[in-house]
């Protein structure tokens, strides 16, 4: 990135790219994720979750998007609580309505990490004078 990108607040051609790839690919995982979820409220059956491309573009995630990379990080180390949620059923399939409020949050949550992915995406970054202006505002 070029100083004058950088005080204007864009990306550059490259970053964009990437941005753009690394949001592709964690939105995919985490649709197919709600997808499993779904299932799981209609069956009852217990299901892995993916996680390979969070991990895969996290770094990526966390230079561009370092807020939502943030969120997503959260919500990926959530996963094993959803997933264990899943696994524990008593008689009939039944699940406890403690379980049953941790796969809904996670499932809630999955939902807006995805709007806020895109939304990052698509949104410039602060320019390097706002981030100035913010700086000296905390102090």
């Amino acid at each position: 990135m070029d100083l004058l990108s950088f005080f204007r607040g864009r990306r550059s051609a490259r970053e964009q790219a990437e941005l753009e790839a690394a949001v592709a690919a964690v939105d995919r995982e985490l649709a197919a994720n709600l997808e499993l979820t779904t299932m799981f409220d209609q069956t009852r059956q217990a299901f892995v979750l993916e996680n390979g491309h969070f991990a895969i573009f996290a770094e990526t995630l966390q230079r561009l998007v370092p807020e939502t990379h943030a969120e997503a990080a959260g919500l990926y180390a959530r996963i094993v609580d959803a997933e264990g949620a899943m696994e524990r059923r008593g008689p009939a399939n039944s699940i406890t309505e403690a379980d049953r409020a941790i796969v809904e949050t996670w499932e809630g949550d999955a939902r807006h990490v995805q709007r806020r992915l895109r939304a990052a995406a698509a949104t410039p970054p602060p320019s390097g004078w706002q981030r100035l202006r913010a700086r000296l505002r905390v102090r």
